[in-house]
């Protein structure tokens, strides 16, 4: 039975839950892998600062270069964060010919073509399941278990701070800025909450899952990304009126020119599996040419959930090093001479149906208007509903269901219906997600 060193860079909550893991799991870890794990060091940020966890006989640095740079340790597990010193300290370790796991999403997102192509000239592993919806291990499943299949569409709640703050948004009396108060005092949010809240963490995460769907590059900076700040209560309420949930989703699919990576609020029929996906659960719906739609579910976050990722990449790594490095499951799940330039089409593309809410005045000949400038751009609307604005007695709340339409002409038409005197100058557009 071998031994195999592990350093960890971080001791913060998944640092503390993967050596939870590995004090206390070990032995049934060792009759799945045939080999002992043993964590020689972790970086820190400072020695002195209580551990949730038991470190006695483990080297502990500050110095986190210690880490990488160690000759015994095998593989390095990245649990810092961010994308300065992460990147630079996996690099390194990289080069030293050092396994690394990591959890990551934006570091992988951001620099994972650089980093997958520097391991591959260092005949190393990156793994990084844990990057991504937690303790789902939906990268196994889009990498291994779908590997027979073309990936047509995938969406997912990849972010659990937005589905939970969109969940209690459904209690009455709930607003946005009360219910992300509420996710703060509970932890779930951020005192920053901007990565959650406006996209950017789970459109690091779509920018992951679309490249390993498709085989294509990760194109970060291409992913379209719109947060969850402009829903409201109102928004909440019609859309359950129509049959429909808001959710915060990223959606990859296939297009005629390329490929779709957006990130934004969707309206979500309820008999739709996702739609009922409440709290900070994460899900992942994904359908493949053979298999149809199929749907991952689980916590996203969290010490245990995550934990359990980093350790199970860890004893994919191990398992890998009786394999020649031809027979390697590739970083992206595709060979990396096979990985496409594809184009990423522009938000404006797409195609999609919509909700529109907006106040005009009420006033008679007004919906007239309204609808005669929608029907001139061709775009019609499935349901209408219009009732009294509490804010103001002069004006109405009006809102509308459209019909397909690509959303460059949506646009077109919100200016026009901005531009009428009777409407008032905000428009709230939210997609909705087609997931049959």
């Amino acid at each position: 039975m071998k031994t195999y060193k592990i350093g960890l860079l971080g001791l913060g909550t998944v640092g503390g839950g993967t050596v939870n893991i590995l004090q206390n799991t070990l032995n049934e870890i060792e009759r799945r892998l045939g080999h002992t794990i043993e964590i020689s060091i972790i970086a820190v940020r400072d020695l002195n600062r209580a551990r949730p966890v038991d470190t006695t006989g483990i080297q502990m640095t500050e110095n986190p270069e210690d880490v990488v740079n160690h000759p015994d340790v095998d593989i390095v597990v990245e649990l810092m964060g961010g994308t300065g010193l992460a990147k630079e300290l996996v690099s390194q370790a990289i080069r030293n010919g050092k396994h690394v796991v990591t959890a990551n999403k934006a570091m992988i997102a951001e620099f994972g073509n650089e980093l997958f192509a520097l391991a591959d000239e260092n005949n190393v592993i990156v793994n990084y399941e844990a990057a991504v919806a937690g303790g789902i291990p939906i990268i196994k499943a889009l990498r291994e278990g779908l590997a027979a299949n073309k990936i047509e569409w995938l969406a997912g709640i990849i972010n659990g701070t937005g589905n939970y703050i969109l969940t209690e948004m459904e209690e009455p009396d709930a607003d946005f800025d009360k219910v992300l108060k509420v996710a703060q005092e509970l932890g779930y949010a951020e005192a920053d909450p901007t990565f959650d809240v406006e996209g950017i963490d789970a459109a690091h995460k779509l920018t992951i899952l679309a490249s390993i769907a498709f085989g294509i590059e990760l194109q970060f900076n291409k992913t379209y990304t719109e947060g969850i700040s402009r829903i409201t209560a109102e928004d909440i309420h019609f859309a359950d009126q129509f049959g429909y949930k808001i959710k915060h989703l990223g959606i990859a699919n296939r297009t005629e020119n390329g490929f779709s990576l957006r990130v934004h609020p969707s309206l979500v029929k309820k008999d739709v599996l996702i739609a009922n996906v409440n709290g900070v659960m994460n899900a992942v719906m994904v359908k493949g040419d053979h298999v149809g739609p199929t749907m991952y579910y689980g916590p996203g976050a969290g010490a245990g959930p995550t934990a359990s990722a980093v350790v199970a990449d860890i004893i994919d790594v191990i398992r890998a090093q009786s394999m020649t490095v031809e027979d390697r499951i590739p970083g992206l799940g595709f060979k990396a001479d096979q990985l496409a330039q594809a184009p990423v089409e522009s938000i404006d593309e797409i195609h999609s149906a919509y909700y529109l809410r907006c106040f005009a005045k009420d006033n008679a000949g007004v919906l007239a208007q309204i609808t005669t400038k929608l029907a001139e751009l061709e775009i019609n609307i499935e349901h209408l509903h219009q009732e009294p604005s509490e804010e103001n007695p002069d004006d109405a709340t009006l809102v509308m269901l459209t019909e397909q339409v690509k959303e460059s002409k949506l646009n077109q038409a919100l200016e026009a219906l901005i531009a009428l005197e009777v409407v008032d100058s905000e428009i709230q557009r939210i997609r909705i997600a087609d997931l049959g």
